[in-house]
């Protein structure tokens, strides 16, 4: 976690812990009387209980009047979701499934007013992120402030902001339930299909109009892009409460800068094997790899020999069996990184060593 995040965290500690060396002292006392004890001590705990709570409350309310100025709400002709304030030039970053494939689109404060017209700069469905553009900047938006993604640690307090249903500035509170985690996105309701590594899981409640909204820490920073929510197919499809996943701010600096700057994503850092694939299946019906559907010759693959017909099962250390599990297995590797790809053509199991392209 970030150096301001302990200090914030640590006086929130510091504020409790007398408050539980008084409730021993207390308790200690009561037990060791040898006359009658007065009850005043125990008192005097129960009115101290609530002081922390309001701290903490306290501190929610400071980080929601600093950060929800800089979260909105998008509408698009087919989808409605949230974008935060990226800069004092109007840029908005947010999902590229919210976007769609829309070129113009009407954004509003989530703290209330007129909506404004905003144009797409560019899209990178690769990443599930885009960047807008306001005509021009409401008065009273502002900028967010972006944290360190390397900081952000387990157990960490989080709030999401957006839209949830279209409910303009709603707040949800939770904790980072996990870092690092590897996430596909369906294709299904808009989703882009994509593959996003080193997410930000949260228990944080992530609904439908979240999406590329703010998921915030008690220093106002925000620390990801809230953009998934698993599915439980128990529940017919339904959100998995308590399980949503953030796009980390790292990845959000870098894509949106790049498209600021240059109009598109010219460096993803993404690893690929520069082929066009599918899932096979074996003759029991499971899934058994991926079949090289085209493979360029001036592609990563196509140097390396693939051809189309060839079914990839294996790349590295990680057996491959469906087109998401290959993704899955590049999102944690490095363009120029040198991986062995085991294939299958004809009957005939093969082996290549591959460095991996970009994406």
């Amino acid at each position: 976690m970030d150096v301001s995040g302990t200090r914030t965290r640590t006086r929130a500690l510091r504020r409790l812990l007398p408050l539980t060396a008084a409730a021993c002292a207390v308790a200690l006392v009561g037990g060791c009387s040898s006359g009658g004890a007065t009850p005043a001590p125990e008192r005097s705990t129960q009115a101290a209980a609530p002081l922390a709570a309001n701290e903490l409350q306290d501190d929610y309310q400071a980080v929601i009047k600093n950060v929800l100025p800089s979260v909105v709400q998008i509408e698009a002709s087919q989808s409605l979701g949230s974008g935060v304030v990226y800069d004092d030039k109007g840029h908005i970053v947010t999902n590229a499934h919210v976007v769609g494939r829309d070129t113009s689109f009407e954004v509003s404060a989530a703290t209330g007013g007129q909506s404004v017209t905003a144009r797409l700069v560019s899209s990178y469905p690769e990443q599930d992120l885009a960047v807008i553009k306001l005509a021009s900047l409401p008065q009273g938006l502002k900028p967010a402030k972006f944290g360190d993604s390397a900081a952000v640690d387990m157990g960490q307090i989080v709030l999401a902001m957006g839209s949830p249903l279209g409910l303009s500035g709603s707040v949800t509170q939770g904790i980072v339930s996990a870092t690092g985690r590897t996430v596909s996105e369906g294709q299904t309701g808009g989703g882009t299909g994509a593959t996003i590594a080193n997410m930000v899981q949260t228990s944080a409640a992530i609904n439908p109009g979240n999406s590329g909204g703010a998921l915030v820490n008690l220093d106002s920073e925000v620390i990801g892009i809230p953009t998934l929510a698993a599915i439980d197919p128990e529940m017919g499809g339904g959100s998995a409460a308590g399980i949503g996943f953030a796009i980390p701010a790292s990845m959000v600096r870098t894509i949106a800068d790049q498209i600021i700057k240059d109009g598109k994503v010219t460096d993803s850092g993404r690893a690929a094997l520069d082929i066009t694939g599918r899932t096979v299946l074996s003759d029991d019906y499971e899934p058994a790899g991926v079949a090289v559907v085209e493979a360029p010759a001036n592609g990563a693959a196509g140097k390396a020999g693939l051809e189309p017909g060839d079914v990839i099962t294996r790349l590295g250390d990680t057996d491959i069996t469906t087109i998401t599990s290959l993704s899955e297995a590049l999102a944690s590797l490095q363009p120029g990184d040198e991986v062995t790809v085991m294939y299958v053509r004809g009957t005939a199991t093969k082996k290549t060593q591959v460095t991996l392209g970009e994406m």
